[in-house]
């Protein structure tokens, strides 16, 4: 074989390789935070300060996302989870943020935690086009595609749950006297607005007084004995777990006994009602989406079982029966779906787009008959709920599943 023969053989099989290889090298894309061997995810959490009981949602992720590592990563990659407390402080959550971003370099935020943080970080995060994905509050705005479309939440939106108890209300107690008590912020404004929208033209004589709290105060107790003179028969606790527990224990003290709806961040058995003392939280209405961890009724249900294998095993040192755990569990599992739906393209466009792409998913945790589903005009992942009863130290659900879709 001549020379030139054996060079253009050459050549030809030489150009082969460099077009397979370039066909490989097109279909991995990456932006900043993903490679051929890790996915880079950030995530912010109030690890101290006012919201500290939350802290365990991140804790949580962090072991799911060793455990997803352990077992061989995602796609081939491990999760290079990089958290970081803001002590739910929005100074201090933009400055976290800057962190993840422009040091770190993060493909994307996820699951940060609280409305007054993630407000002061998404006019920042979609100016940079990095993913706030699955923000750990319901504030209904990150359901707001077209203003926002880097930012999405996942749990139900604060206004959905509070016009489910309105419809309650108005259905079981029309004639009702109600006191609120909210705190002074985003998140607390966005459950006011849809307690007074869900019971519409009749909020403005049903609602007796709708009483602020300050996370700075150390103690709400003055707040409740004001609410107990209103008279009111009907109580709408709108705290976070420390203030929650203070306000059930209170109640007890004062003798104030109202029909009382505890708002769904707050529900936490092991954080908030066994502290405030099982027999101070009898009768208290909340509402669930996700299974209760302390319900003897899911021991034998498959999801559930793998839950608390991943607790005995994963991580022993937390406690299933505080349901940041299983809020914890549940999120990091559906970031996991988007990022296997991402294959290899690691940008952070296809992280939204696969976001946006989810259809009838479910994370075990999950209520029966509710399920996960987005698109590119609807941000809300979980939008159903279910009315639950406390009764002796376990949540009862009753009723029907409820769907209820608040726009952005």
């Amino acid at each position: 074989m001549s020379v030139i023969k054996k060079l253009a053989i050459l050549s030809t099989a030489f150009g082969l390789f460099a077009a397979t290889a370039g066909t490989a090298t097109a279909q991995k894309k990456y932006d900043p935070g993903g490679s051929d061997t890790e996915i880079k995810v950030g995530n912010i959490m109030p690890y101290s300060g006012p919201a500290s009981a939350y802290g365990v949602i991140g804790r949580t992720e962090a072991a799911y996302f060793k455990k997803i590592n352990d077992a061989g990563g995602i796609n081939g990659r491990r999760i290079n989870f990089v958290s970081y407390d803001d002590a739910y402080s929005p100074p201090k959550a933009v400055e976290q943020a800057r962190k993840l971003v422009e040091s770190d370099e993060v493909l994307l935020i996820f699951n940060s935690l609280g409305t007054p943080s993630n407000t002061a970080i998404q006019k920042y995060m979609n100016s940079k086009k990095v993913p706030q994905l699955f923000v750990a509050t319901g504030a209904t705005k990150w359901n707001d595609p077209q203003n926002f479309p880097w930012t999405m939440g996942w749990q139900p939106s604060y206004q959905s749950e509070t016009q489910i108890y309105a419809k309650y209300i108005l259905k079981n107690h029309p004639d009702a006297k109600i006191a609120v008590l909210f705190q002074n912020d985003d998140y607390g404004k966005d459950y006011l607005k849809g307690l007074r929208d869900g019971l519409g033209s009749k909020a403005a004589s049903m609602i007796v007084m709708e009483e602020s709290y300050e996370t700075s105060e150390p103690s709400i107790d003055s707040h409740l004995v004001k609410l107990k003179a209103t008279g009111a028969d009907i109580f709408i606790n709108v705290t976070t777990p420390k203030f929650a527990a203070q306000a059930i224990k209170k109640n007890a003290e004062i003798g104030w006994k109202p029909l009382h709806f505890l708002n769904n961040v707050s529900a936490s058995v092991g954080s908030v009602l066994k502290p405030a003392g099982f027999e101070n939280a009898q009768d208290i209405i909340s509402a669930a989406y996700l299974k209760d961890a302390s319900d003897k009724q899911w021991d034998n249900d498959p999801g559930m079982k793998e839950f608390y294998a991943f607790m005995a095993k994963d991580f022993p040192e937390g406690d299933k029966l505080d349901g940041g755990t299983v809020v914890g569990y549940g999120v990091a599992q559906t970031l996991v779906q988007v990022l296997k739906q991402c294959g290899d393209n690691l940008t952070r466009e296809n992280v939204m787009k696969q976001a946006a792409s989810l259809k009838d998913f479910r994370t075990e945790v999950l209520l029966p008959g509710i399920k996960i589903n987005t698109g590119p005009n609807d941000f809300a992942p979980i939008s159903s709920l279910q009315l639950m009863k406390f009764k002796g130290d376990k949540w009862e659900l009753f009723g029907d599943v409820i769907s209820a879709d608040v726009g952005g």
